[in-house]
């Protein structure tokens, strides 16, 4: 990251510390027992969305480019809930609230990145749904393996170049009183917060990246169902226009799942109380995780009929082996 500085003069020196404290669940009665509910959260989360990829990857009829984003999907929450909550329970379950300059600014990294790229996949799959139902004889030409992988991998170098500006902006700041950072892991606000030089461009990045990484993609999804809808309007019957929509209330449920949280927590921001704050915050990085994969595989014919047929497969194989 030292980058970020070689622009400066020469005679700037920068104080950092050699660790942070991280005070997050301050105060708050019984607080274990919600450590020991983000651990079978997060168990949960590691089961479905392992079990989600593995049913991908193993039967080659999903492997269209729809399920590619789903794969991807997957993937992201499996990193960002592993990234987050072993992390969370080590530093408060057993009292590790200490962490290194350089590894809070890499959990930091890793964390938004993550994150973002959760939001980032919602769009995905909604410029297939889009082209799905605005395009119905000509989705398989224009939605190709291609042009998914495409839209995929330009999400994810945004989602990096964006994270690594924001992380390096960091750097630039010296830490000349508090080391306590006021959340539950290394957030990027409490973070730079705590500078005692000139904050402003982290303060602008704090102000710019959660509308390019919330809003924007939250205001195209919108943008998408209305158009779906639009399209909708102009098939003649209503059951062939439930059938079609019914293609899409598995996303939307996703949408909601993520962003409702997370919105309203912002919206709010210091009108309410820290602690309540950090919670919602945790629970809304948590929560889509562990039932994303269980949306898909109760709204996905084809993941549920893929693993119906790996169960019965596995349950032949057994009773096989016992005869």
């Amino acid at each position: 990251m030292d980058f970020f500085n070689a622009a400066l003069k020469d005679n700037i020196t920068f104080v950092r510390p050699a660790y942070f404290i991280i005070s997050g669940f301050v105060g708050i009665p019984n607080i274990n027992s919600y450590f020991v509910f983000l651990f079978f959260a997060y168990s949960l989360s590691f089961i479905g969305n392992v079990t989600v990829m593995t049913v991908i990857m193993l039967d080659h009829t999903l492997r269209s480019p729809k399920h590619v984003a789903v794969f991807n999907l997957a993937l992201t929450d499996l990193l960002s809930s592993s990234a987050l909550v072993p992390k969370v329970i080590d530093t408060f379950l057993f009292d590790n609230r200490y962490i290194s300059y350089n590894n809070c600014l890499t959990y930091m990294f890793f964390c938004f990145t993550l994150i973002s790229m959760q939001s980032l996949n919602l769009v995905v799959l909604s410029i297939d749904r889009l082209m799905a139902i605005l395009y119905p004889l000509h989705y398989q030409v224009k939605v190709t393996h291609r042009f998914m992988l495409s839209v995929i991998a330009f999400f994810w170098l945004f989602a990096v170049i964006s994270i690594l500006i924001l992380v390096g902006l960091i750097t630039r700041l010296s830490f000349c009183s508090s080391v306590v950072i006021k959340s539950f892991y290394c957030d990027h606000g409490p973070v730079y917060r705590l500078g005692c030089n000139d904050v402003t461009p982290s303060r602008a990045m704090a102000g710019i990246l959660p509308v390019a990484i919330i809003g924007f993609p939250l205001a195209f999804i919108v943008a998408s169902y209305c158009c779906i809808i639009h399209a909708l309007s102009k098939i003649s019957t209503f059951q062939q226009r439930l059938k079609a929509f019914k293609t899409c209330t598995g996303h939307i449920s996703l949408v909601a799942l993520f962003y409702l949280p997370i919105t309203i927590v912002y919206l709010l921001g210091s009108k309410i109380q820290l602690n309540a704050r950090i919670i919602g915050l945790s629970l809304s990085t948590i929560i889509p995780p562990t039932l994303n994969p269980i949306i898909y595989v109760f709204q996905t014919q084809e993941i549920k009929e893929s693993l119906k047929k790996m169960v019965k497969v596995r349950e032949h194989v057994h009773m096989i082996q016992l005869k």
